[in-house]
């Protein structure tokens, strides 16, 4: 009895493990986004049509005109209220000729990455600062695990395009260089210095260049 008591509980712990976004309860649960009500998600709206689960937003290239070259375009809950507690998402990522997307995390979601065209040097780094990386051409994927720093780039000289999918429906994206040198409040310059072993004069610098535009 013992014995099957330990082996239940550990198949607990590992569905609470591995598992993203909590089970829907119902059919659908379109996500009121007006609302001021706060949950671990979106409460569902009273009344839903077609529209909340369709969007055309990842059917035309996107233009990376900024200093990275690169655009993403989400299809996450907050564009698609019907994806409301289904723990899914799709993202579409643009590359101008050598455009990066910088390291990043999404700490609710793994994340498979298809190229549409072009060629992407894509790499997540582990917990143990192991660099797992290769790079993927049209029809391929790769795979980053939930939580960990990872990025793409495109090695050519053309544009590049791919569609990402992850299984929560709000997966987080926090760049790395954003979140340590454009945080607000701002992390004390000491800190950043120190970490990166670098001066307060470069952190400045850094933080410069990495301040939202107005």
């Amino acid at each position: 009895m013992v014995a099957i008591v330990v082996i239940v509980m550990s198949f607990a712990v590992f569905l609470g493990i591995v598992s993203a976004d909590p089970d829907m309860l119902q059919d659908v649960c379109v996500a009121d986004l007006a609302s001021k009500v706060k949950v671990n998600g979106f409460p569902c709206k009273e009344t839903f049509n077609e529209m909340d689960f369709f969007w055309d937003g990842l059917a035309k290239p996107g233009h990376p005109n900024n200093t990275l070259g690169s655009l993403v375009t989400r299809a996450n809950v907050e564009k698609v209220p019907g994806l409301n507690t289904l723990g899914l998402s799709l993202a579409r990522g643009d590359f101008a000729p050598f455009g990066l997307i910088a390291p990043h995390t999404h700490p609710r979601a793994s994340e498979m990455v298809f190229v549409l065209y072009g060629e992407i040097y894509a790499g997540f780094i582990t917990t143990t600062n192991v660099l797992v990386a290769k790079t993927i051409k049209a029809g391929e994927i790769f795979v980053f695990p939930r939580g960990l720093v990872h990025f793409q780039m495109n090695v050519k000289n053309t544009s590049a395009a791919a569609i990402a999918v992850f299984n929560s429906q709000l997966a987080g994206a926090p760049n790395v260089a954003t979140a340590l040198f454009a945080a607000e409040p701002t992390v004390p310059n000491d800190v950043l210095a120190k970490a990166f072993q670098i001066d307060a004069k470069e952190v400045e610098m850094i933080k410069a260049r990495l301040a939202p535009k107005s």
